[in-house]
């Protein structure tokens, strides 16, 4: 089983910015998609940005678009979010997350299900 490590969650202020960084090791289906999802209690695990890592092609929530970016490090199971004008309806927990894909498929499976392995989350919390 894959070791997926979040960090760099926190508390900020509304208008502020956090970058929560995750690295999987011991992954061995490819090609893959790493994602962040994010939780509040006694609500669904929903997905916010997936990546293909074969491509570099990030999507996002309608809700955060345009406030995060996803990046990767190129050649490694490693990948960043940004996260810019932080809102406090943005208060979760973040969770990190691989599956592996067809070949030849551009998009990210967006279903909880399809993901094979996660962190143990890294809570981000945004109040004045």
């Amino acid at each position: 089983q894959a070791q997926v490590m979040e960090s760099g969650g926190g508390s900020v202020q509304p208008g502020g910015s956090l970058t929560l960084s995750c690295t999987v090791t011991g992954y061995i289906r490819s090609p893959r998609c790493m994602g962040w999802f994010r939780q509040d209690p006694g609500k669904e695990r929903e997905w916010i940005s997936l990546m293909n890592l074969g491509n570099s092609r990030a999507e996002y929530v309608d809700s955060v678009k345009g406030r995060f970016i996803m990046t990767q490090e190129i050649g490694m199971d490693t990948v960043f979010l940004i996260m810019k004008n932080l809102k406090p309806e943005d208060t979760a927990m973040y969770y990190c997350t691989i599956a592996g894909v067809a070949n030849g498929h551009m998009l990210c499976p967006r279903m909880r299900a399809s993901y094979d392995d996660w962190g143990q989350g890294t809570q981000v919390t945004v109040s004045s």
